[in-house]
């Protein structure tokens, strides 16, 4: 089983106007609601590419019951822990006539002592039931900011697959607790750790510190430029995918996605980070979020080109 754990989710309502008028009335929307946060999104690509996965995480009020309802509505599978305040909110306004839009976001909760306690309680006999354990997103308070780490030395201590893909403070305690597998955009990466990536030596040194950690595979993408990756102490030049994107959200979700499926489907690190940068290229193409069809994303990945950097692994036909 694949456990996807989202400790800040989202409740997207999607303002859909054919054109947006500011300073004036906008009437007529088209309104979706949408489940958003960095695992939610992990999830659906998932079921995008026929692998079902079970999702965990905090909801709350009446926000928290709409989530709900449009997880099930997609077909989701979930376990939540009920928090005191509302899951966070966003309204998404589009404008269908350039394509453009805007995202205008709501409180994120504060999280109890006794909400966070319950949620590790849950979340240590779940990842004792699964394969492989995605911790993805934002932490919403202080007293979550420990639930990621926490959830990796459980997932070491019981032999399981840990991915992690996470920003903020409480990321150096993530890497300090040695998830299985990082994946990071650059950019959160520098402003989470006050560092800086700004050439291609800083990129593979910050990969190699990431493998004397004991992290084993590690990916650092960054929307259209090159990605890097390793797997243990090789490295892996990712060129930019030259597509017109739309918007990137979930982006890193999809590729992250792709990774799993490469993990749960035996392939090889190569066809695993083809496939994933695949699946992240595709997923900017439109505004639905890490729903791209997997025919379309294997197809795709024989065009990413990756070059090996540093030593190369030896193949040897038999």
């Amino acid at each position: 089983m694949i456990l996807t754990v989202t400790i800040n989710p989202l409740l997207e309502r999607r303002y859909l106007y054919k054109q947006v008028s500011f300073n004036h009335h906008n009437r007529g929307a088209k309104i979706i609601l949408a489940a958003g946060g960095k695992g939610i999104n992990v999830s659906r690509q998932l079921k995008h590419l026929d692998t079902e996965s079970l999702i965990m995480t905090f909801t709350g009020g009446t926000n928290g019951k709409v989530f709900a309802d449009v997880l099930r509505d997609e077909g989701l599978k979930f376990a939540t822990v009920k928090t005191k305040d509302e899951t966070r909110d966003a309204a998404l306004i589009i404008d269908e006539s350039t394509q453009k839009y805007t995202y205008c976001f709501g409180n994120n909760p504060v999280i109890s002592e006794h909400e966070s306690d319950e949620f590790k309680v849950k979340l240590d006999k779940m990842i004792q039931n699964c394969d492989i354990v995605v911790f993805s997103g934002s932490s919403p308070s202080p007293l979550a900011d420990d639930i990621f780490s926490f959830g990796i030395n459980k997932a070491n201590q019981y032999d399981k697959i840990s991915v992690c893909d996470t920003y903020g403070s409480h990321l150096k305690y993530c890497i300090d607790a040695q998830p299985t597998i990082l994946h990071n955009n650059i950019e959160e990466v520098e402003k989470s750790l006050n560092i800086g990536l700004t050439d291609e030596s800083k990129k593979l040194s910050f990969l190699t510190e990431l493998y004397g950690k004991g992290i084993k595979q590690a990916y650092i993408t960054n929307g259209e430029e090159n990605s890097y990756a390793c797997n243990f102490d090789y490295h892996y030049l990712i060129e930019s995918f030259n597509i017109n994107a739309v918007d990137s959200t979930g982006s890193g979700d999809a590729f992250t996605a792709g990774i799993i499926y490469g993990l749960n489907n035996n392939l090889t690190f190569e066809q695993s980070l083809q496939f994933a940068a695949s699946l992240g290229a595709l997923n900017s193409l439109s505004l639905e979020v890490c729903s791209v069809n997997k025919s379309d994303a294997f197809a795709t990945a024989s065009k990413i080109l990756l070059k090996p950097i540093g030593k190369k692994i030896k193949t040897i036909d038999v």
